[in-house]
């Protein structure tokens, strides 16, 4: 690690939407919303990153494999669809979205939440924006777990934030490792290999950090973030793939993968 500094925390009373807007007018921003099955919620993601007219250059939907109608109610709300070809999964997918969006700001959405907000995307930039030396952004939020107010995100808080803790100084600070609300600059990712599948959010902040330093990242308060709870036989798969991603960084040896 370059350096041991904290990332850059901005509180929901930081964000001001009139200086992003007038700071925004130099650049380019692209919205990516990798997503497998969502049809039920992508038109409503897309429709709050839309909401400022003018303000998105690029929404970009990369279709993973679905076999539900995400492809058509993407359309039908106004983002241009790329179908995933090859090997499913998270990593590929913002590889196929960064390759198929131009812009010079990338903001990256998950397509499965319930309430994604209106000013999100604004939120997500404001800090590379405001400090030419940031150039990894996450969002950060309470998760509620099914009628609890609490307790979503259990692959973040019992896999990624405890062996960011033990492993790479300064990032256990992250609360929100696994964060599909992020952004950055298109040159910092271009200088980046993206992790395959569920490795890529926790891969991408370890190698921006080793890059860059710690303090090259800030994290948003996004608010309260609800989406569909994966049932715990499914968490198991995406909890490993997360700590292969930040073994291999730390130059840990693992046996080769089945």
């Amino acid at each position: 690690m370059k350096r041991i500094n904290a990332p850059w925390t901005l509180s929901s009373e930081d964000f001001d939407l009139a200086t992003v807007w007038n700071f925004r007018r130099r650049h380019s921003v692209a919205v990516i919303v990798p997503a497998r099955n969502e049809a039920a919620t992508i038109g409503a993601v897309i429709d709050a990153a839309t909401h400022y007219e003018g303000f998105v250059d690029e929404v970009v939907v990369i279709n993973d494999h679905s076999s539900d109608d995400t492809h058509s109610v993407a359309t039908h709300h106004g983002a241009r669809v790329i179908d995933l070809v090859g090997p499913s999964g998270k990593g590929q997918a913002l590889e196929a979205g960064l390759r198929a969006t131009n812009s010079e700001l990338l903001v990256f959405l998950d397509g499965d939440v319930l309430n994604t907000g209106v000013d999100y995307v604004a939120r997500m930039i404001q800090p590379l924006l405001e400090r030419p030396d940031i150039h990894l952004v996450k969002g950060y939020y309470e998760r509620p777990l099914h009628e609890m107010p609490s307790g979503g995100g259990r692959v973040n808080e019992l896999a990624a934030r405890p062996i960011l803790s033990l492993l790479y100084p300064g990032l256990g600070e992250i609360r929100q490792p696994l964060a599909g609300e992020s952004a950055a600059w298109r040159d910092t990712l271009e200088a980046l290999t993206l992790e395959s599948a569920y490795g890529v959010e926790i891969a991408m902040l370890i190698d921006v950090a080793q890059k860059y330093g710690v303090s090259s990242l800030a994290q948003v308060d996004l608010g309260i973030r609800r989406h569909r709870n994966r049932p715990l036989e499914e968490l198991r798969p995406m909890a490993v793939e997360v700590l292969r991603a930040a073994l291999v960084r730390f130059e840990v040896e693992l046996p080769a993968e089945d």
